[in-house]
């Protein structure tokens, strides 16, 4: 018989169990999230409970059976302590852990979860069907504005409404395609004009070259005819 060894066996010996827990717990509060199975998520929720309802209280005895929890971690106790001194669980009664389900685990088929903590805000409950009133009258009123537009004659406007905006795009588009056309124009035509000028320059500098060199053919057979005289 297994006496005075209440909760889930998971697989191990009472010892082995304990220090697991613990330790799952420490690192729950450490990084506000763990990933684990579910049997020791579900294990592990009401040590987690209890510490928070110490804090809660915030005297020495309250935060003496946090520490013995979380064997003897006083920084880890300081800590939780001062979140919910600030007001970290304020308004929550209870259920201050929430679970996820991930699928079972590749190998064994063990299904795994994301265990959490709530860091959320509570409404209650009366406001939250307040809220929700408000937002489905919110709702109810565009579909009466709806109903009303859907009669014939401002079917009738909207549908003109839409034609007169359409033709008066497509008026602007023309009047661009032509503004640009005649800009396109402009620009091919002053490039034509620098292209023609470019031109006569080179033929100048060409004929002007040709010029030099029959100059200086011309003074080197006079040259060549005075030396043959001279000799």
């Amino acid at each position: 018989m297994r006496h005075k060894y209440k909760g889930r066996k998971l697989g191990t010996d009472w010892s082995h169990t304990k220090a697991m827990k613990r330790s799952l717990v420490q690192q729950l509060f450490l990084n506000d999230r763990i990933k684990t199975i579910e049997s020791r998520a579900k294990e592990i929720r009401p040590d987690v409970d209890k510490i928070i309802t110490w804090a809660k209280k915030g005297d020495l005895h309250s935060r003496r059976l946090a520490i013995a929890a979380l064997g003897n971690d006083k920084e880890l106790v300081r800590e939780i302590f001062e979140k919910v001194n600030q007001g970290m669980f304020e308004g929550r009664p209870g259920g201050y852990t929430r679970i996820m389900k991930l699928g079972p685990r590749k190998g064994d088929g063990a299904p795994m979860v994301i265990m959490e903590l709530v860091t959320e805000t509570c409404v209650p409950k009366a406001e939250r069907k307040a809220a929700a009133s408000k937002t489905t009258a919110k709702k109810a009123t565009p579909k009466k504005a709806a109903k009303k537009a859907d009669k014939p004659e401002e079917k009738e406007s909207v549908i003109e409404e839409v034609k007169e905006s359409v033709e008066a795009a497509e008026e602007n588009f023309a009047a661009e395609v032509q503004e640009a056309g005649k800009e396109q124009l402009a620009e091919e035509k002053a490039e034509a004009a620098k292209d023609a000028e470019q031109a006569e320059e080179v033929r100048e500098e060409e004929f002007k070259a040709e010029e030099a060199k029959a100059e200086a053919a011309e003074a080197e057979a006079k040259k060549a005819e005075a030396e043959e005289k001279a000799k």
